[in-house]
């Protein structure tokens, strides 16, 4: 299998940065995109500039066939336990609400330094694609069940200048292969 490359052109004046050619793959990227081929795993590409937050991600975005969503990087109290919360981009959540419902006890963002050491990461960057850097399986995944409606996801590959779109089903295909534990969880009500 191989990557399917596709550019998005959200905006006329933003799509001289992405111009119509073949975009190089960074480290990350590669990493993601050889893993998914290894578990013949079909995806697209789009590229796009940087975006680290998500209300910028949503010019590029609206054009994707996908739901999109937001990844956070929790440690416990302690910071002896670490925890990847995926949940649609759409949705808030009160860390204290989120608390409650994981039943870890106290949770904060984890650091910088945290991030790159569990997930070999940088802000911005957070997606499942991460545990593929997380060989001892010391993060976590809680993943909204209400993900499991949509037939598409869409998360960065390991870099936030492009996002990377499977199948729900192709998620749960990768989560198992690569060994981290995780669990499908009512985060919010819909």
């Amino acid at each position: 299998m191989s990557c399917e490359h596709k550019h998005s052109q959200p905006m006329a004046q933003d799509s001289r940065l992405i111009a119509n050619k073949k975009m190089q793959l960074s480290e990350r990227q590669q990493k993601v995109v050889d893993k998914l081929n290894e578990l013949e795993i079909p995806f697209d590409i789009h590229f796009h500039p940087p975006i680290p937050t998500i209300e910028e991600a949503l010019n590029y975005w609206k054009e994707f066939d996908s739901t999109h969503c937001k990844n956070l990087f929790f440690r416990n109290h302690k910071g002896n336990r670490h925890y990847l919360v995926i949940f649609d981009c759409m949705k808030q959540l009160a860390i204290h609400e989120l608390e409650q419902r994981l039943k870890q006890g106290k949770l904060s963002f984890a650091s910088e330094a945290r991030m790159d050491k569990y997930l070999g990461l940088k802000p911005g960057s957070v997606s499942p694609f991460g545990i593929i850097n997380d060989e001892e399986h010391h993060v976590y995944l809680y993943i909204d069940k209400n993900l499991l409606k949509s037939e598409r996801l869409s998360f960065h590959p390991n870099d936030n200048t492009a996002t990377c779109v499977i199948s729900k089903d192709d998620l749960i295909k990768f989560l198992d292969t690569m060994g981290n534990g995780y669990e499908f969880i009512d985060l919010y009500e819909e």
